[in-house]
């Protein structure tokens, strides 16, 4: 059985809106008069709410790892609180995501985002029940680039773990596929854009359309 397993931020939805949102609440909270920018930053964003506090406090002068640390869970928290106000799904994806499923394809999500979080947000935009799996950051006690949670989310997903392809926005997900022995297909609408080629992915779209297409291509009939 093919599979065709998504990351979530960056790839299906926008989400560095909310997720920046969340990381200035906690810089004016913690007293820096730095802010991330939600274009100029949405990249780093994409990498995770450490990622950003770094980022941040750099900026600030103020960065030791530590304080990510002690921000962390402040961060997570205020993004729980309003995780879907900016976010918006990537044009075409839940089409392509049903045209996968009309043709036979199971359908999964591989994030990095807790999986709390990420089901929080799969709910508030109202498209959990398109996909068969689940898989956040903490679900195993590993997370992409290890393997293996692509390789549950296939399995959850009723595929089959040689004939699946993981749809990604950064080198993370390309390394993960890689891992795993699988091929990746790369969006080439994220923040980094025509950029993303650098990483040699399998596939690259420039728009969901050419999903259905490439998955076919790739992981044949």
């Amino acid at each position: 059985m093919r599979s065709v397993i998504f990351d979530l931020d960056g790839t299906l939805a926008d989400t560095s809106g909310d997720l920046i949102a969340a990381a200035n609440l906690c810089l004016s909270e913690m007293g820096a008069t730095t802010r991330l920018d939600p274009q100029m930053d949405a990249r780093t964003a994409f990498r995770g709410a450490r990622a950003m506090l770094k980022l941040g406090l750099e900026r600030e002068g103020a960065y030791s790892p530590d304080a990510v640390e002690t921000w962390y869970p402040r961060l997570l928290e205020a993004y729980g609180a309003d995780i879907s106000r900016h976010t918006t799904l990537y044009p075409g994806a839940m089409e392509a995501v049903a045209a996968l499923s009309t043709s036979g394809f199971r359908v999964g999500i591989c994030t990095n985002k807790p999986e709390g979080l990420a089901e929080q947000l799969l709910a508030d935009l109202e498209i959990r029940d398109a996909f068969a799996s689940m898989i956040g950051a903490d679900t195993l006690p590993v997370r992409k680039p290890d393997p293996e949670p692509l390789r549950e989310a296939i399995r959850r997903a009723g595929g089959t773990e040689t004939r699946a392809v993981l749809v990604g926005d950064t080198e993370t997900d390309r390394e993960t596929a890689r891992a795993a022995g699988l091929a990746s297909v790369l969006v080439g609408f994220g923040p980094e854009g025509s950029g993303i080629a650098r990483l040699k992915p399998e596939a690259i779209i420039g728009h969901y359309d050419e999903l259905p297409g490439v998955a076919l291509r790739l992981l044949g009939d």
